[in-house]
């Protein structure tokens, strides 16, 4: 599976954010899963399992818990297919910076 098809669940991108924020124990992250979306602790276990398969989660078990982290080498392949797109929305970035730093001067003036 490519990093775009495992991207391409929003659960498995929401459970991401999550480990990108921090390392978590499984259940904190079935908890707020299935708070958001609904769906039972197997269907974010299999999530889970995409996730740590593809490379994009790593686990180490404490105890009885399994505690993931995030693992954003896999995140480079996306990296380097957007990169052919930042063209397009840099200069615009920048400008948009510039004129933040103008309103932010305009008000202290």
């Amino acid at each position: 599976m490519n990093a775009f098809d495992v991207l391409g669940d929003p659960v498995r991108r929401r459970i991401l954010v999550l480990l990108a924020e921090s390392e978590r124990r499984s259940g904190d992250i079935v908890e707020v899963i299935q708070h958001e979306f609904g769906i039972t602790q197997a269907a974010v276990s299999q999530h889970l399992r995409v996730l740590r398969d593809n490379g994009f989660a790593r686990v180490k078990v404490d105890e009885q818990r399994r505690i993931y982290s995030l693992d954003a080498q896999p995140l480079q392949e996306v990296d380097d297919w957007l990169n052919r797109f930042r063209s397009f929305w840099e200069p615009k970035l920048s400008a948009l910076e510039t004129e933040i730093a103008r309103g932010k001067k305009m008000r202290q003036s």
